[in-house]
């Protein structure tokens, strides 16, 4: 890396931005902090979420949607629907065990 390159500058940014942030939490009273911890871990798990949902209508439909025009025939909607009762048990069971993180974390 160049010495005054962007990614240089990026990382002392953040490092900064870091710094501040440490700063700021270590001036809240343990109960600031772990309602901002606990808000922050429920944000992150959100998001876990949302990417999975995304993830299961894409891969549902690439692997059952087929060249049958703009609509899905009974097989492909039946294909769907097993995949992403896949999914969404899956979605249940990760979720049962990030509460089950989240609440150690107490």
């Amino acid at each position: 890396k160049h010495p005054i390159s962007p990614e240089n500058e990026n990382d002392d940014n953040n490092k900064n931005k870091n710094e501040r942030m440490e700063q700021q939490l270590n001036q809240l009273t343990p109960e600031q902090r772990q309602a901002v911890l606990m808000q922050a871990q429920q944000e992150a798990n959100q998001r876990i979420m949302q990417d999975m949902l995304q993830r299961m209508v894409k891969t549902c439909f690439n692997k059952c949607a087929g060249t049958s025009g703009d609509r899905l025939d009974s097989r492909e909607q039946s294909c769907m629907a097993s995949c992403q009762d896949q999914y969404l048990e899956t979605r249940s069971q990760v979720q049962q065990a990030l509460e089950q993180r989240q609440s150690g974390m107490h």
